[in-house]
């Protein structure tokens, strides 16, 4: 039986951690092309502090807005998707949190084109932990890196849910990996790379025989790293650590080095295929996510407080 009415976070303007509440509201009525999704579990992600902190200000906006770029639930109901009532699935991106009302509540409303099936043995919070950072990890590395097997991969901000899940899949696929932080203190979380080096600022003569490299600090460092592949390698960006957003008076002639590539993912439209593939490819490798820590929705002011001040390694996951 589908409640009238549900819990959910709610935004009309910038709002700090602590002042994040959860508030009654209608559950949302279900219409063509649509389903409504029980949420169970949803992970928490930069670009929703970047809403949550500034971008809520913004014309393109749709206000109020619940935020939540993923989650993982139940069909509760499928409207006339072919899903059924009770599967198992995983929703994320297409403007979820930003255009439409997200997943920072207990039912979400998701274009049927956006969620998809999952058959995983993972709990909900293991299952939470996948959608938007192995999304993006994989389409980095397979989709723009051309990542095979033999490569040597830079990942340059490692110390982040996405760098935790790239190092992951790089190495299940064979390959060597290299992973920066900018802070001596997290360099023994890099132990699943093959090297940890600090990040100074600049690496460009610090390292020999990168192929590929994933820029996950953006565009603060972005010169640098691509002074550090070999020529003929790729450099995608894809993470904006570093707080600087674009890159201005960049000269692509003259600052991309000769017969190296620069790319770019953007995972605001997963298939279908895709997901399948993530998740067949962390079964058969036995891949567990990076889960730093999990809190029960009503605390999720406390999490949000935690992300905004990086308090947690891995993923936070946030139980409905």
């Amino acid at each position: 039986m589908i409640p009238k009415t549900m819990r959910a976070v709610i935004l009309t303007e910038p709002t700090p951690a602590e002042q994040v509440r959860l508030r009654d509201c209608p559950v949302p009525p279900v219409r063509p092309g649509w389903v409504l999704v029980k949420v169970k579990a949803f992970g928490l992600n930069h670009s929703e502090q970047i809403l949550r902190l500034s971008e809520i200000q913004a014309d393109y906006i749709h206000k109020p807005v619940i935020p939540g770029i993923e989650c993982v639930g139940e069909i509760a109901d499928p409207s006339d998707s072919p899903f059924q009532k009770g599967q198992r699935v995983a929703a994320l991106m297409g403007g979820m949190g930003r255009s439409y009302n997200g997943s920072y509540a207990e039912y979400a409303l998701m274009p049927a084109s956006h969620v998809f099936s999952v058959e995983t043995g993972f709990s909900w919070t293991e299952m939470a932990a996948v959608p938007e950072t192995y999304f993006t990890a994989w389409g980095s590395l397979f989709e723009c890196l051309k990542l095979q097997k033999g490569d040597t991969l830079l990942v340059r901000g490692g110390t982040c849910a996405l760098g935790y899940a790239a190092i992951r899949l790089a190495k299940a696929s064979g390959c060597r990996v290299i992973a920066t932080t900018h802070r001596e203190k997290k360099l023994s979380l890099l132990a699943g790379a093959d090297r940890a080096v600090l990040d100074t600022g600049t690496l460009a003569d610090t390292f020999s025989g990168v192929t590929k490299a994933l820029e996950l600090v953006g565009p603060k460092t972005l010169r640098d790293t691509l002074k550090c592949v070999e020529k003929g390698g790729i450099v995608c960006s894809t993470g904006i650590l570093g707080g600087v957003y674009a890159l201005h008076g960049f000269d692509p002639i003259k600052e991309i080095p000769n017969g190296v590539y620069l790319t770019g993912f953007f995972s605001n439209d997963p298939t279908r295929q895709a997901m399948t593939d993530i998740f067949s490819f962390i079964d058969e490798h036995e891949i567990k996510p990076d889960i730093g820590a999990v809190y029960r929705f009503e605390n999720i002011s406390a999490a949000l407080l935690d992300r905004d001040h990086h308090r947690v390694e891995g993923k936070i996951v946030i139980e409905v």
